[in-house]
């Protein structure tokens, strides 16, 4: 669970989530709660995920020849990761289906052409199908800031920016976001280099 306002930061990245209604009568859902209302193919993606994390942390301790090894490894845990989000992104999902702007370690940023409230929460399925990352978690909605038309070169179009905080959050699909995250960043780096580079030829 995040106990501290902004401990990860953000980037921007293009994914779905799906908002369900989560009623202030139900309280905050202990993590527990969380993993119960996993679907079956959601807890088999985190339990492989944990599994590689695990595994391949042992190895990368043995000495350079493992290094073939590990490789080889990651990639066949790569085409494991790819088949299973395939088949939870072919789940029937519940709730209604927006378009996510920026994730981190502490929250999500969403596009909507509707606001949302201010305090409300939401059970939240979130799908990055670049990063392999598949989640299930309960967000609170801290922002909701209608967008300038302007700036969108399109005054007919509404939309709103919404910030939403995580209020509940398994420690490994936070750690997950983060290295997600990371990754993220780390193509950006590289992109912005390469046309730093082609401008100067």
């Amino acid at each position: 669970m995040i106990t501290e306002s902004n401990a990860y930061f953000t980037v921007p990245h293009q994914f779905n989530v799906y908002l369900e209604t989560w009623p202030d009568s139900k309280g905050i859902p202990t993590e527990e709660d969380l993993r119960s209302m996993q679907s079956v193919g959601l807890k088999l993606l985190s339990e492989v995920k944990e599994l590689e994390s695990s595994c391949l942390l042992q190895l990368r301790s043995l000495d350079n020849d493992a290094k073939a090894v590990v490789d080889f490894l990651k990639l066949q845990s790569r085409k494991v990761d790819l088949v299973l989000h395939h088949v939870l992104e072919k789940e029937v999902q519940t709730g209604e289906r927006f378009s996510g702007t920026h994730f981190g370690g502490s929250g999500i940023n969403l596009s909507s052409d509707t606001p949302l409230n201010v305090g409300d929460y939401f059970k939240s399925s979130i799908y990055i199908s670049s990063e392999l990352v598949a989640i299930l978690c309960l967000c609170q909605v801290t922002q909701c800031q209608k967008v300038d038309p302007s700036a969108i070169h399109n005054d007919d179009t509404v939309l709103f920016n919404i910030s939403l905080e995580f209020s509940q959050i398994l420690d490994a699909d936070v750690e997950q976001l983060v290295k997600a995250s990371l990754n993220v960043q780390q193509k950006m780096l590289k992109m912005r280099k390469q046309s730093r580079q082609q401008a100067a030829d």
